[in-house]
């Protein structure tokens, strides 16, 4: 029962995906080439969001369930490792087609096509597991 309300909020998420057509394969080819920008407004409003709410926890002193305040860890700041990690996060992204959240959306549509994209992120994400203490962080 605990977890209704989290299955509930992710068919509602799902739906609202489907809808503004953020899961779309021609909306995410019209983003990497740059000729609308639909997919470009979706996720600049969804971080723009999460800015204006990070900014409001922060300055209400806004604490999570457990009473802790809600504080971001700070990041190691390197360069490369956000360009090749996001280089190939986007280059994954543009031959699959889908970004990995909505991957799942996709499979309720009838994509079933997807559970192959699906099995060969949990693959890749298994092999980065493997190589990641031998990786440069």
């Amino acid at each position: 029962m605990k977890f209704l309300k989290f299955l509930s909020v992710g068919i509602l998420f799902g739906i609202i995906l489907v809808k503004s057509e953020a899961v779309s394969w021609y909306r995410i080819y019209e983003m990497f080439r740059f000729e609308a920008l639909h997919m470009h407004g979706i996720i600049g409003s969804a971080v723009g969001v999460g800015m204006l709410g990070l900014f409001l926890f922060k300055r209400m002193g806004v604490k999570d369930v457990a009473g802790n305040s809600i504080a971001l860890p700070q990041k190691k700041k390197s360069l490369i490792r956000y360009l090749v990690g996001g280089s190939l996060f986007g280059l994954g992204w543009a031959l699959a087609g889908a970004c990995p959240g909505p991957m799942y959306v996709l499979i309720g549509t009838g994509n079933y096509s997807v559970v192959l994209l699906i099995f060969a992120a949990l693959i890749g994400t298994f092999a980065y597991g493997l190589v990641k203490e031998k990786l440069p962080h």
